[in-house]
């Protein structure tokens, strides 16, 4: 049901990307998206040029200091991978991202909107996705009553434990002693390490690094730590180094790799106690049972969300739950977690929108991009900017197409350059199939083929939904019938941008800029849904 409002609600986009979510709120004539935050150049640039009548500032921190007036609507989608994600690489301790979304809360206090919509990763809800608990967060856990529970972050293995583990990572002036003061020297040697398992790629790394890699052998024998334990390892991953390049044969490349192995641990341990302490966690103790862990306080990041804009009479009732795009008209299936907030003395009951589209009319990626099929890409991101004349008219246009081709122009038809590796990948394989489908002599330059994700060389499918689309360069997303890398424009079709809508930036920003947004499709369907909420204080 669409709203029959004629006034327009003033919006502040936080974390707005290029604008996704600006965009559908803009197409239902009912928003005006006042002002914009988006830290990212390329991403503003392309936010200014397609919402020529919006402030845009940088970080998201100037909205306390902006004049914005009169705030009706705040959207946005922080960034967060909780720490889960970030402990799955094993070379951080905490995300960087987590505090986005503490300033999106505090963002929608400090302008205290009618309405506030949120979206992030459909893993949001899970109880994975926790906060450490650090000093600033003692009087809101307090004032909120906010869950904690204990939490342990790992920083060592047990295999590579010593008697000082505990009483360095607990010392800032010994973890500066033992941190390598140039991070090139733990990324080379890291390097090295992830292709151990790829017999093709470690000798080619070795030969890449050759130079680095003896540079740091030097440093590293000379330098006698106070501790011996690490020292001991540092001259032995030094001198495999060195023995390695000048007595070919004497050592192999797998003696070489175990032999960094405790180097490359121990650089991790002093990093992640390093982000710990800067990040201002709260140790309760260091553990040694079975390892080298932290123990530290957590909460959840939706508890932690709903406690503060939940709480009081003042506050907003909340609605929650996991959006499939497709069932809004995209022709992707991509989940998306949105939480909905609208002023309790509005409404004290919320619901998020239902989508109209079922298994049996789902939009396909037919629907989205075979009109275009047949118009040659650029490999040149400047040259997309520019644009391609579009013919005037296409026999298999369908509703979803006559939706998005707005303009005469197509801009940001560009893709990446076809290797001759690339193509032959892009022969062999069938819509629907991916890496997988390969035979071993198509997958050597992975360092290991076994952990590539599914998504990787996807050929997609021209009569079913795309699968959620991301930076589909790096993932090298293939086009249903032609062996060329699917273009941005056909990405950004996928999301149901309109084609007048125009990305810029480098070639592998534009792919992520429209591998971030919110389908615009979505997000009106989202923005129709509240505005019936809005014109209810009429």
């Amino acid at each position: 049901m669409k709203s029959t409002s004629e006034k327009k609600y003033r919006v502040v986009d936080l974390f707005a990307g290029a604008g996704g979510l600006s965009c559908g709120f803009l197409q239902t004539e009912h928003y005006d998206i006042v002002a914009a935050f988006e830290n990212n150049l390329n991403a503003q640039k392309t936010y200014r040029r397609n919402h020529p009548n919006t402030d845009v500032y940088g970080d998201v921190s100037e909205v306390f200091s902006a004049e914005i007036g009169k705030v009706d609507v705040v959207i946005g989608g922080p960034p967060c991978q909780g720490f889960s994600n970030a402990n799955r690489q094993k070379n951080h301790a905490v995300s960087q991202n987590n505090s986005l979304v503490k300033k999106y809360i505090q963002a929608v206090l400090h302008l205290n909107p009618i309405a506030f919509v949120m979206e992030n990763v459909s893993m949001l809800q899970s109880n994975i996705h926790r906060f450490f608990v650090d000093t600033s967060d003692a009087d809101i856990i307090s004032k909120y009553n906010i869950q904690t529970e204990e939490t342990c972050i790992s920083l060592l293995d047990y295999e590579f434990m010593f008697d000082d583990a505990a009483s360095i990572v607990a010392d800032k002036d010994e973890i500066a002693r033992y941190l390598w003061k140039n991070d090139n020297d733990y990324l080379t040697l890291n390097a090295i390490y992830k292709y151990r398992k790829n017999p093709k790629k470690l000798p080619a790394s070795l030969s890449k690094y050759k130079s680095r890699l003896l540079s740091l052998a030097k440093r590293i024998t000379d330098n006698q730590c106070a501790n011996s334990h690490i020292s001991r390892a540092e001259v032995s991953a030094g001198k495999a180094i060195t023995n390695y390049f000048s007595e070919p044969g004497f050592c192999d490349a797998d003696f070489l790799c175990r032999s960094i192995e405790p180097v490359i641990m121990l650089q991790r341990m002093f990093s992640k106690a390093k982000e710990i302490r800067d990040n201002d966690i709260i140790v309760s103790e260091f553990s040694t049972e079975r390892g080298l862990f932290a123990r530290v306080n957590s909460m959840v990041v939706i508890d932690y969300i709903e406690s503060i804009l939940g709480a009081s009479s003042n506050g907003y009732s909340l609605t929650k739950g996991v959006l499939s795009a497709v069932n809004f008209g995209v022709p992707q299936k991509r989940m998306r977690f949105v939480i909905m907030g609208v002023k309790k003395v509005i409404t004290d009951s919320v619901q998020l929108p239902s989508g109209t589209f079922s298994e049996n009319n789902y939009r396909s990626v037919f629907d989205a991009i075979s009109d275009i099929e047949g118009i040659n890409t650029k490999t040149n991101a400047a040259e997309g900017e520019t644009g391609i004349a579009l013919p005037a008219y296409c026999a298999q246009l369908g509703v979803l197409g006559r939706m998005l081709r707005d303009s005469n122009t197509l801009y940001n038809h560009v893709t990446t350059e076809t290797t001759p590796e690339a193509l032959k990948r892009f022969e062999a394989i069938q819509q629907g199939d991916n890496f997988h489908s390969l035979g071993a002599e198509l997958k050597t330059n992975y360092s290991d083929p076994t952990r590539t994700q599914n998504t990787i060389y996807l050929r997609l499918k021209y009569d079913e939904p795309s699968g959620t689309v991301v930076n589909v360069r790096k993932s090298m997303w293939i086009h249903p019938v032609l062996n060329r890398a699917l273009s941005v424009r056909e990405a950004a079709r996928l999301q149901t941008f309109p084609d007048s809508f125009v990305f810029f930036g480098t070639k592998d920003s534009q792919y992520q800029q429209v591998g971030n947004a919110v389908p615009p499709m979505l997000a009106q369907a989202i923005a129709e849904h509240l505005c019936k909420y809005l014109d209810s204080m009429r």
